[in-house]
């Protein structure tokens, strides 16, 4: 156990390692892969590098449904996870009904102590989080953005022990550069499109390509599943827009800047990619 900048740096170039698994950044990724290709001789190097997953809602969708697997991508555990949802790209005449959903989910939501059941949602992980979560929503009200809710650190009682903020629905501008950046924190962006094809080609518009979620009709969900670059998808999902993989049972890789691999992370299928070959022939 160690800093990536010491310990990982000592683990990845010793000569006696024999592969290399990564969960990081997508620059840390890239120069582990091209370092594991460029030495005496291959090694693997499986990286996992970080997601800005994104959910179209498109007509034909149960929004009820949709604001709860968005509310629960969204916010669930902060927003501090690689799947967690980030984007919604929603046609504009649902987009309306969808927010006020979203909003009405939030507003049930209890924040405080996670060590106590009552509580759904408790706090960024560190100062430096929630500096993080101050930071990007004064950029996001500095451009003229609508926030549906949250947008505020929690000091109230207890909730002032802890670097508690309320999970924020804000509706910006598709030129803001936090679209395409990752954020880990309980923050989701929303924007109103035309149509869902204008929402694929947003959805695809960004380096990475972990997790993506629809609502939308039955007939449009061939089309959605054709046509995403993403590891992991869901459909219609309450339980989870974005999220929700469980280890050793589904596959779980990115595509694009999400990773090296789309064949599986901690699951059966992943460790025949550590394993050499060899033919054996004996004759006797």
């Amino acid at each position: 156990c160690g800093p990536g900048e010491t310990v990982g740096t000592a683990l990845a170039g010793h000569r006696h390692v024999g592969g290399i698994t990564f969960t990081g950044s997508r620059a840390v990724g890239m120069k582990l892969l091209a370092q594991s290709a460029g030495g005496i001789h291959p090694r693997p190097c499986i990286a996992e590098m970080g997601g800005k997953n994104a959910v179209i809602v498109a007509a034909g969708a149960d929004l009820d449904r949709a604001a709860t697997g968005i509310t629960r991508s969204a916010f669930g555990m902060g927003g501090q996870k690689c799947s967690a949802l980030s984007r919604i790209y929603v046609e504009a005449s649902l987009a309306d009904v969808l927010a006020q959903r979203i909003v009405a989910q939030v507003k049930a939501i209890s924040i405080g102590d996670p060590t106590r059941r009552e509580n759904w949602l408790g706090p960024v992980i560190s100062s430096r989080a929630l500096g993080n979560y101050q930071q990007y929503i004064a950029e996001l009200k500095d451009a003229g953005a609508i926030l549906h809710c949250g947008g505020n650190v929690l000091t109230d009682g207890e909730l002032a022990r802890g670097f508690y903020c309320a999970p924020a629905l804000v509706e910006a501008d598709l030129s803001h550069p936090l679209w395409s950046r990752e954020m880990f924190v309980p923050i989701v962006l929303m924007a109103r499109v035309p149509d869902k094809e204008t929402a694929m080609a947003l959805s695809n518009g960004v380096p990475f390509g972990l997790t993506a979620g629809f609502y939308g009709a039955e007939a449009d969900i061939p089309w959605f599943q054709e046509h995403i670059e993403a590891g992991v998808t869901y459909v219609n999902r309450p339980q989870g827009a974005t999220t929700g993989a469980w280890p050793g049972y589904q596959p779980f890789g990115g595509w694009k800047g999400s990773g090296s691999t789309g064949k599986a992370i901690a699951s059966f299928y992943y460790l025949a990619q550590y394993l050499r070959e060899q033919s054996q022939t004996v004759v006797e």
